[in-house]
C-alpha cells in the first residue's frame, strides 16, 4: 500500500464537503483529478469508503473510522509545517549539545541557561562525556554541536578554539607534595597518579605533557569523574592533574592544593562540528553566544568556515 499525502487531504476534503464539486473547487484541483484520487485511495483501501447517492457522498462505516486518524495525520503534517517555517525565522526547536566534562560542569551550564532565556522556544539537551566519546557523537550525527579540548582525531571534524584552559597538579592537603608547594620531574614520575579513563581529553593532555619531558606517570586509580578524583585526592589516594577551573573552590577553601610542576599544561577548549554540517537557524543562535564568550586572544576563526 503507497497512500500518498495529497491522497489523504483530497480525502478530507470530500469527506468535509459531501461532494466532488465543491471539494475540487476548493483544492483548487479538476473534479476529474479529485475522482481518480478518491478511486485510488478506495483501490489502496480494498474498498468504498464513501457511499454514493447521485452526486453526494456519504461516509460509510468504514470511512467514519478512517476519517478522525487522517485528521490526525493532516493535523500533525501542518504542525511540521509550521514548526519548519518558525525555524526558520527564528530560533526554536531542540539542539543537542555534548561536552566533555570540564566544560560540560564548568562553564556551559550558565551558558545555556542565558540561552534558553534568550530564546524561550529553543531547548539545549547537554549531553556530557569524555572528549572521544563527544567527537564520535557529532561525528555520527547524534550531537548537533560538541565542546571538547584538544584537537579531533577524525579527518571529517573542524575544531575552532573557543577559550582557553590550563591543567594544574593537585595534592590533598596532608600530602607530602603539601609542604613544598612544587614537585621536580622525579617526583612526577614516582607518584600514584588518580586519572580519568582513556579517552579523557584531560588525560591526554596530561600525559602529553609527561612525554615531551621524557617521563611516564605510575596510574593507581582510575576514575570516570571529575568530582571522585577530588575526592580520591583529598582523602590522600594519589595526586591528580585537573583543569584550574574545576578545582578552583577547593583550593581556595584548602581542601587542596596546587602544586608547581615543570609540565607545560596550557590546552585550548574547542567548538566541535562536522566540516559538511549545515547551520540551522537554532544552531547558529547557539554558535553565536558561544562566539560572544570566546576568548578574544584567540585566531579568528568560526565554526562552519575551513579559513
Amino acid at each position: 500500500m503507497a497512500i500518498t499525502l495529497r491522497q489523504l487531504q483530497i480525502f478530507e476534503k470530500v469527506a468535509r464537503c459531501g461532494n466532488v464539486t465543491q471539494a475540487s473547487g476548493e483544492l483548487m484541483l479538476t473534479q476529474s483529478a479529485v475522482s481518480m484520487a478518491v478511486a485510488e485511495l478506495e483501490r489502496l483501501a480494498g474498498g468504498p469508503l464513501f457511499t454514493r447517492q447521485g452526486k453526494r457522498l456519504f461516509l460509510n462505516d468504514r470511512g467514519r473510522q478512517v476519517l478522525p486518524r487522517i485528521r490526525e495525520v493532516l493535523g500533525q503534517v501542518r504542525r511540521i509545517e509550521q514548526f519548519l517555517d518558525d525555524s526558520a525565522e527564528s530560533p526554536c526547536g531542540t539542539l543537542l549539545v555534548g561536552a566533555s566534562t570540564t566544560i560540560g560542569n564548568y562553564l556551559l551550564p550558565a551558558l545555556i541557561g542565558d540561552f534558553s532565556q534568550r530564546y524561550p522556544q529553543a531547548k539545549v539537551l547537554l549531553h556530557v562525556a569524555n572528549a572521544r566519546q563527544i567527537e564520535e557523537g557529532v561525528d555520527s550525527g547524534e550531537l548537533d554541536v560538541g565542546l571538547t579540548e584538544g584537537i579531533p582525531h577524525s579527518r571529517t571534524m573542524q575544531a575552532v578554539p573557543w577559550r582557553r584552559d590550563r591543567l594544574v597538579v593537585i595534592a590533598g592537603p596532608d600530602h607530602p607534595w603539601a609542604e613544598l608547594g612544587s614537585a621536580t620531574p622525579r617526583m612526577l614520575e614516582e607518584a600514584s597518579w588518580i586519572m580519568r579513563e582513556a579517552g579523557s581529553g584531560t588525560r591526554e593532555i596530561f600525559e602529553a605533557a609527561m612525554n615531551r619531558k621524557g617521563l611516564s606517570c605510575q596510574i593507581a586509580l582510575e576514575l570516570g569523574h571529575t568530582e571522585a578524583i577530588k575526592k580520591a585526592t583529598e582523602a590522600g589516594l594519589g595526586v591528580a592533574c585537573l583543569s584550574r577551573m574545576a578545582v578552583e573552590r577547593e583550593v581556595a577553601s584548602g581542601w587542596l592544593v596546587e602544586i608547581a610542576t615543570p609540565l607545560e599544561l596550557g590546552r585550548l577548549l574547542s567548538v566541535l562540528m562536522k566540516k559538511t554540517e549545515t547551520q540551522t537557524v537554532l544552531l547558529r543562535a547557539f554558535l553565536n553566544l558561544l562566539e560572544q564568550e570566546r576568548d578574544s586572544t584567540l585566531p579568528d576563526q568560526r565554526p562552519g568556515n575551513d579559513s
